[in-house]
């Protein structure tokens, strides 16, 4: 599960959850792939993005590296920048673990990078 996955995942389906958001990660194997590098899909991504979530996530995962805080000005120019969260974003995954709903407890596992949301029928 790549970390742009995980900044869209929310556990706010499940009975009583109102937010869910966040997932908690527990990540048992973690791999770095590359991938062609596409500055276009970075620059117009970022602005989707809950950042603090996906650099928490990158810092649960000891992979932050470099990567800033926060979001720098006229980050769609600057190359160094975009490839950072190309990396972060796209090229570190999750392959098993779990992801943690932040008010439940409740474990999602995630087996050969797929995470599974699916819910029990008492959840719903």
């Amino acid at each position: 599960m790549k970390l742009l996955t995980h900044n869209m995942l929310t556990s706010k389906c499940i009975k009583g959850v109102s937010v869910g958001y966040p997932l908690k990660i527990n990540a048992s194997d973690v791999k770095e792939t590359e991938i062609d590098f596409n500055p276009e899909f970075v620059s117009k991504m970022i602005p989707k993005l809950d950042w603090p979530v996906l650099y928490e996530a990158a810092d649960s995962l000891g992979k932050v590296g470099d990567l800033p805080k926060n979001i720098i000005e006229n980050f769609e120019n600057d190359e160094d920048f975009l490839k950072k969260v190309h990396h972060i974003m796209l090229e570190v995954e999750i392959v098993n673990g779990n992801l943690i709903c932040p008010e439940t407890g409740r474990k999602f596992p995630i087996n050969n990078g797929i995470p599974n949301m699916l819910l029990n029928e008492d959840e719903i």
